[in-house]
């Protein structure tokens, strides 16, 4: 259920969505993955592949096969052993391992994409030695570019499950988007993982940005909300860290001077 084959092309576990109408019993399943969204219906005679669209500029699916949603890819677009190939978006994807969410009363999606970057690699054959890194390529002949003159790299986005279109983005013109998304009850959509160490609010319905504040750190940590004596809370880690954000290249260029931080904030919504 997913485009792309193998563990790093399917970061995420389909959810079930709305209905196309609400007069059909057939739920959605959707996929979000590396480079597509992945719509998936589920009705009374089984699992039926709906449709899938790149969120993100990519070069490696030539096309979909609109009754199996099986992908083609463009050959010269896959690395081997002793090939070389550079491909769109790099290894991390549209989005990597921070988590999309999805908001039942909105019927939406929300992602924390990342766009306008490539990557290459080239495979060797390499002898395994216990307790070392053993994926036959080295961790720096793992190529990792920004296009810099594209005007944006993060890029929130908001998906129709029904309709399968996008509905809006907010876009981060100097930072990738590294950070899980967190959508309310109250039609609002929580998200930090830009290098400016904001913690954004946005509208989930608009996408209109309604908040932000600037941490101790960048944050790459999922939000959570909980209540206390009925009044509802916000609470995030803001530490920068992890494998991604730290990486070299072009990106070690945008993050380098972050302090790693490691702090809890909490922050109280208002009723209006």
């Amino acid at each position: 259920m997913q485009v792309g084959d193998g563990a790093e092309a399917a970061l995420r576990q389909p959810f079930l969505g709305g209905r196309a109408d609400p007069e059909d019993e057939a739920d959605r399943l959707v996929g979000q993955q590396r480079a597509a969204v992945v719509l998936i219906e589920r009705g009374e005679d089984g699992i039926g592949f709906v449709d899938a669209k790149a969120y993100v500029k990519q070069d490696v699916f030539a096309s979909i096969d609109p009754e199996t949603g099986r992908p083609t890819y463009n050959e010269d677009r896959k690395p081997g052993t002793g090939k070389k190939a550079s491909f769109c978006p790099s290894l991390w994807g549209g989005k990597d391992w921070p988590f999309e969410a999805y908001s039942p009363k909105t019927g939406m999606i929300y992602i924390p994409a990342n766009d306008n970057h490539c990557g290459f690699l080239e495979g060797k054959v390499q002898e395994y030695v216990a307790g070392q890194w053993w994926t036959g390529v080295d961790i720096p002949d793992i190529g990792f570019t920004v296009d810099a003159s594209a005007g944006y790299f993060g890029d929130l986005q908001a998906w129709d499950v029904n309709g399968g279109e996008k509905t809006w983005s907010a876009k981060f013109s100097d930072s990738m988007l590294w950070g899980p998304v967190m959508a309310t009850a109250g039609d609002l959509v929580f998200v930090g993982g830009t290098n400016d160490r904001f913690f954004h609010a946005f509208d989930a319905n608009s996408g209109e940005k309604l908040w932000e504040f600037r941490t101790s750190s960048g944050i790459i940590a999922p939000p959570s909300s909980f209540s206390v004596d009925g009044k509802q809370y916000i609470a995030v880690v803001s530490g920068w860290g992890g494998a991604v954000p730290l990486w070299g290249g072009d990106v070690a260029q945008r993050v380098n001077f972050l302090e790693q931080g490691g702090s809890v904030w909490v922050f109280k919504l208002h009723k209006s």
